[in-house]
């Protein structure tokens, strides 16, 4: 059983299609109640590509209907990508019933620049990072560390230079390079922790508004001054909003990468790579990116640890997850 979230509406349905057929089992999914169309869609994919019916299956559940469905003993298993929140629900559930379960939770990301790094590649990646989706994505780059504070001076001036540059506009326009965040009550939600940030010393050194014109757009912001005691320091803010941390040495910057509840995905910047992978491996996370932001492909293994999650979606890892490994030992 798959359930999973609105961002990505096809893609998400996709990383669990693969591997698991290869895999030989059948999928049932609740998709979340927002793209019920999505869903829909990519069930008539299988329909006409002939596949037998039950290889994919809809079903339009509640919470409570979606417990029902995990204490079924035709279901074997439980993937879930969502919210803390629903992780911690549905993993209860699935230990209740004794059910192997995947979690792939939320991130609070952090994208370190090493004093070694080309400082302009590093804006250009880091903007795409946090930008990608509008910020909506589990994976996306939360936290920006420079290492140096003149390097984090000019860092900051760049980042700030194209989130002001960017336009708000009809998603379906090419020109438009802002587009929406989901829903209204994500904006005020992402609004508040701006907000409730500065009340708790923040900087807003940009943005931190409503973009003033119709639909769920927000200006894209950058705080700085977001110290242990501000509730920012470890949430995740899931839309166009990023912290940003300057720090004088290296192992400071990878104490900030920790200290973190989440434990998603982190990116280090670095012209030695060699480098780069020694600071890679002090981070405590599932999924280190070097020399960019976080990217899923259908090789790699994608998941996190601590509150991000736990096992891991696509590659030979995410077909694993759901296959039963059996022993037959022959005597003679």
């Amino acid at each position: 059983m798959a359930i999973e979230p609105w961002n990505y509406p096809y893609y998400q349905l996709a990383r669990v299609a693969g591997p698991q057929l290869v895999a030989g089992n059948v999928v049932l999914c609740k998709h979340a109640p927002s793209v019920p169309q999505c869903a829909l869609a990519f069930e008539r994919l299988f329909t006409a590509a002939g596949a037998p019916a039950g290889v994919w299956t809809n079903v339009f559940a509640t919470n409570d209907q979606c417990g029902a469905l995990i204490r079924d003993i035709r279901v074997q298993g439980v993937t879930l990508t969502g919210s803390e929140r629903a992780g911690a629900s549905i993993a209860e559930q699935a230990g209740k019933a004794l059910k192997k379960v995947v979690l792939e939770l939320s991130g609070s990301d952090p994208f370190i620049i090493l004093e070694d790094a080309d400082l302009e590649a590093a804006i250009a990646k880091a903007a795409e990072a946090r930008l990608a989706d509008m910020g909506q994505a589990c994976a996306g780059v939360k936290r920006f560390i420079v290492v140096g504070k003149e390097r984090g001076q000019q860092f900051l001036q760049g980042m700030k230079v194209i989130f002001e540059s960017l336009q708000a506009g009809d998603p379906a326009d090419p020109k438009t390079t802002l587009g929406p965040v989901i829903n209204e009550r994500a904006l005020h939600g992402l609004l508040g922790q701006v907000e409730e940030a500065r009340k708790a010393g923040a900087t807003v050194i940009t943005g931190g508004k409503r973009v003033d014109r119709p639909g769920c757009y927000m200006k894209p912001t950058i705080l700085t001054s977001v110290d242990a005691n501000n509730p920012l320091y470890l949430e995740e803010a899931f839309g166009p909003a990023a912290t940003l941390f300057v720090v004088d040495t290296e192992a400071e910057a990878i104490k900030i990468a920790n200290a973190t509840t989440f434990g998603l995905g982190a990116s280090v910047m670095s012209d030695d790579v060699g480098h780069a992978r020694e600071v890679a491996l002090q981070i405590e996370s599932g999924m280190v990116f070097i020399n960019g932001g976080g990217i899923a492909t259908p090789q790699a293994p994608f998941g996190g640890i601590k509150n991000s999650g736990f096992s891991r979606e696509l590659s030979e890892l995410g077909m694993q997850e759901f296959v039963n490994k059996k022993l037959i030992r022959m005597r003679a």
